[in-house]
């Protein structure tokens, strides 16, 4: 008799086991899915560290198309590479951080990516608010950043940091390269290369017409000369023969 009432109660704790099992499950089931955030070297002021990232997908109709993230202060947009990621799928800079997508993974396909970073900021902790998108349009918001400890319901990935290294320091952003302005041509064009050949012309030509002129006089005086010591040896040599 003992026995026999034992073991319905047995039955009946086993019964509200399993069925606290389940209710926990069904609960834990949507929250389960989540986005994150991995380093190669969480320190902060690491330089050129990798940050791999994962989206679970969460849709049972739908693949991941494309994510948005928020960059956290500190790091820009311009300071990422990309480093690994779907097929086809591509990285692209936004006023706040960057999108990467392409086409829609396959249903029940986690988003897994990876970027290197220039240098991480010196913080203690930095939030990668992502937002994802799925074939179907719909959109899954991780974006909340719990304080104090708090839990959310939608946390952004979260990387915590460690102290930075003995000596680390900021890299100082300079400011990008702007071309020099370009020396003026010194090529003359047509217009302006003729011109001076052309003075010069006028030049020589002036020249030599100055010394024609000056030849042509100098060879009309000769010849007076010449004709004027003509007559006068002729005249002299008349006088000669009449005196004799």
């Amino acid at each position: 008799m003992h026995t026999s009432r034992t073991r319905p109660k047995l039955r009946g704790l086993g019964i509200a086991a399993v069925g606290a099992l389940v209710v926990v499950g069904v609960a834990a089931g949507p929250a389960a899915a989540h986005a994150e955030v991995t380093a190669s070297d969480p320190r902060a002021l690491a330089e050129n560290v990798t940050l791999s990232f994962t989206s679970e997908a969460e849709s049972e109709s739908a693949g991941i198309s494309e994510l948005r993230v928020v960059l956290p202060k500190g790091i820009a947009a311009e300071a990422l590479t990309l480093k690994d990621a779907p097929k086809e799928w591509k990285l692209t800079a936004t006023a706040d951080g960057y999108t990467i997508g392409g086409p829609a993974l396959a249903t029940g396909t986690d988003a897994e990516y990876s970027v290197t970073v220039r240098q991480l900021p010196d913080e203690k902790s930095l939030a990668f608010k992502t937002l994802e998108t799925y074939g179907d349009g719909e959109v899954a918001r991780w974006i909340e950043v719990p304080a104090d400890g708090e839990k959310v319901d939608n946390p952004a990935p979260l990387l915590a940091l460690e102290a930075a290294a003995p000596g680390a320091k900021a890299i100082a952003a300079g400011p990008s390269p702007t071309p020099s302005p370009a020396a003026p041509s010194v090529q003359p064009s047509a217009a302006s290369a003729s011109a001076p050949a052309a003075s010069a012309s006028a030049k020589a030509a002036s020249d030599g017409g100055a010394g024609s002129g000056t030849g042509t006089v100098a060879g009309v005086i000769s010849a007076l000369l010449l004709l004027a010591a003509a007559a006068g040896s002729f005249w002299w040599m008349r006088r000669n023969r009449r005196q004799a």
